[in-house]
């Protein structure tokens, strides 16, 4: 069973999530261009969910596990050089 989020919060570099577990995990904003670009307001108005937090606003949806495993935006191009022709 994977841990569950119990709360977001933001400083102007980073978001920082609290697990059900006592842990927190610091991300950088950059990882997510959605969120840095987005307001406090747009920010603040998430929801969890099972699978994940999620900003309708925003059109933003992270999973806790994705955040433990150390990914970021995965809508993000790959880069060019990761395809060989």
């Amino acid at each position: 069973m994977s841990v569950r989020a119990t709360a977001v919060r933001f400083d102007d570099a980073q978001m920082w999530v609290e697990l059900e577990d006592g842990r927190t995990i610091g991300v950088p904003l950059v990882w997510f261009p959605r969120l840095l670009r987005g307001t406090p307001e747009q920010r603040s108005d998430y929801f969890i969910s099972p699978s994940g937090l999620h900003w309708d606003t925003l059109d933003e949806d992270i999973s806790i596990e994705g955040l433990l495993a150390g990914r970021g935006d995965l809508t993000r191009p790959r880069s060019s050089n990761s395809h060989v022709a």
